[in-house]
């Protein structure tokens, strides 16, 4: 959900993210993971935008894992293969404090292969640098600080001064999904507008993929009842509970407790 949120903010607001990661306004446009060739990696998460002259590779991380150096470097490859003569800036972002020492870690290398890529770690940021966009606020409250409780009311108190409904909405929601890393939920709902976050595009997908997955629980909670009943009917005919289990798939421990249910 984090990952998603990031990149909601990069590919809604890629002005703010250039001048941010890349130092001035750069105009960036999306660019698919399908125009490289290969099939890509975690697509899902994957952020690629470019310009004439440059391509901008970010990838937000919660948690630290080395797959990250050989995705860079995979994805340095293969747009070089496509644009060979375009620049290319690749930067991993990690949300979350760690201690890890993969969070420092700014290279994949190979025997006599090499890539670099340069890493943020947002708790280090200084605050100030995402006031100065609207949509750098969502991640005010990751950023350096030792009051995130004050960080998160400033937040609150520029995001009323957005007149988009459409992008205050949005990066509301955003802003109290990515608070969630670092404080709880109660100090995050007295701060925030809770009205505002479900008019954004971020909390209608949170609720679909929440209505998703009650649709599949719901299926597999129909199946299990459905393997149950069949069950009870095949003990009740004078099958054992070893010969239930082989038919049905069930755990022994299940078929048991239904036998005796029947025995009552």
């Amino acid at each position: 959900m984090y990952d998603n949120t990031c990149k909601f903010i990069a590919e809604t607001f890629p002005d703010a993210i250039a001048t941010w990661l890349l130092g001035k306004p750069v105009k960036l446009t999306q660019l698919s993971p399908k125009e490289l060739s290969l099939e890509p990696i975690r697509a899902d998460s994957l952020i690629l935008q470019q310009s004439e002259d440059l391509v901008l590779h970010v990838e937000f991380q919660t948690k630290p894992s080395e797959e990250i150096f050989f995705r860079m470097a995979d994805y340095r490859l293969r747009v070089y293969r496509r644009f060979p003569h375009k620049r290319m800036v690749q930067v991993v972002v990690y949300l979350k404090p760690s201690n890890s020492p993969l969070v420092r870690q700014d290279y994949f290398r190979i025997e006599e292969l090499q890539a670099t890529f340069r890493v943020i770690r947002l708790w280090e940021q200084p605050k100030e640098i995402f006031f100065q966009l609207p949509g750098l606020l969502p991640f005010a409250v990751l950023s350096n600080t030792n009051n995130r409780y004050e960080v998160l009311k400033q937040v609150a108190t520029e995001l009323d001064k957005i007149e988009a409904r459409r992008d205050r909405s949005n990066l509301t929601a955003a802003s109290q999904i990515l608070a969630g890393l670092v404080l709880d939920e109660y100090t995050i709902s007295e701060i925030m507008r809770r009205d505002i976050m479900r008019e954004s595009v971020i909390y209608q997908a949170i609720l679909r993929e929440g209505e998703l997955i009650g649709e599949q629980r719901g299926k597999q909670r129909g199946i299990l009842q459905g393997k149950q009943q069949i069950a009870r009917n095949l003990l009740k005919s004078g099958m054992t509970a070893e010969q239930v289990v082989k038919l049905t798939d069930l755990p022994l421990e299940v078929v048991q407790s239904l036998r005796d249910e029947n025995s009552l």
